[in-house]
């Protein structure tokens, strides 16, 4: 009876043109939490460290599921067609906001089919290199991949994607050449690459290595930052070892375009809640990751303006035969 009187009411509102509200016992259900990539990945880890905090604010029950594939866009179209009602939310990464849509990769993929509820954290990509290689420093290994070009094997997550972009950017900036080796599914298959010795090196963000980095299985020769890292601070930013790189990740949370406004704020607010909260802050505070937070009224301006400035940077690298759309 409860579903039929609902129903009514949508139908209601759609005819007459009225909005449609959330209702006063939200959630009615489970919260299903998206992470578009796979498990074991500093996204994923991060988001469920928010979603378990920002369950006890919420009233409900989240869980987070891993729907891996299309360098995030499986899991984000699944999203972008779901009941708006609240109930599914996804976390946005890079490739969710700038690579897909440049590439045309999904018909059907829009980010107007989404509302941007909240960014949550800024992830600059580093170089790692394993603790066993040779290459001790950025100079070392620049030096090494331009006499020997193409043999220095770099893990990478998706050709096309953010970390293939941040290493074509830094062969055009020092002239080495690197053989790029694709590890589609996020930061696990990377780790995995290097611990078994397919890869010497990965591009990455430093949190989404912290346990190999906290165990010395490999260190960072440098991170595509403009300020240092609040706990890799031994690891130097590019800039200042001549190469003015900058680029990286960050996590928004998002849900179905049409959410009603006062659920997504009760979405937004209990976000919130579990990043003021001192064990997040703590906790992020050892994984690499830098907490950057922007809410609904900021989110959408920074995210499109990310896209227009980022699209450019990749015609420019099309043009000059870098990189292929």
């Amino acid at each position: 009876m409860k579903h039929k009187t609902l129903t009514a009411m949508l139908a209601t509102c759609a005819l007459y043109g009225m909005p449609v509200t959330a209702f006063a016992d939200y959630p009615e259900q489970d919260i299903r939490v998206v992470v578009p990539w796979g498990a074991g990945g500093g996204t994923d880890a991060i988001v469920r460290k928010l979603t378990l905090l920002a369950e006890a604010e919420i009233g409900g029950t989240m869980y987070v599921e891993n729907i891996d594939g299309g360098i995030s866009a499986t899991g984000v179209n699944q999203v972008m067609r779901a009941q708006p009602d609240g109930h599914t939310i996804v976390a946005l990464t890079y490739d969710s906001i700038v690579t897909i849509p440049w590439q045309d990769m999904l018909p059907g993929y829009d980010m107007d089919n989404l509302k941007l509820i909240a960014r949550v954290t800024s992830e600059p990509d580093s170089l790692v290199i394993s603790s066993d290689a040779e290459y001790k420093t950025l100079d070392d290994v620049v030096a090494a991949a331009k006499a020997a070009p193409d043999t220095i094997r770099i893990a990478v997550q998706n050709i096309g994607g953010r970390v293939h972009l941040a290493l074509l950017q830094l062969e055009q900036l020092t002239g080495a050449k690197f053989k790029t080796v694709s590890y589609p599914g996020g930061a696990g298959p990377q780790k995995e690459a290097i611990l078994s010795g397919e890869a010497v090196g990965a591009v990455t963000s430093l949190g989404d290595f912290a346990n190999l980095l906290e165990d010395n299985t490999v260190v960072g020769l440098a991170e595509f930052s403009s300020s240092p890292n609040p706990t890799y601070g031994d690891v130097p930013m590019a800039k200042d070892l001549g190469v003015d790189l900058q680029i990286g990740s960050f996590i928004v949370m998002a849900a179905p375009a049409d959410t009603p406004d006062d659920v997504a704020a009760r979405i937004e607010a209990a976000y919130k809640a579990a990043y003021d909260s001192a064990e997040f802050q703590e906790w992020v505070a050892n994984v690499g990751v830098t907490p950057d937070w922007l809410g609904m009224g900021e989110v959408t301006a920074w995210s499109e303006q990310t896209q227009t400035e980022l699209f450019g940077q990749m015609d420019a690298l099309v043009e000059a035969g870098v990189l292929s759309k």
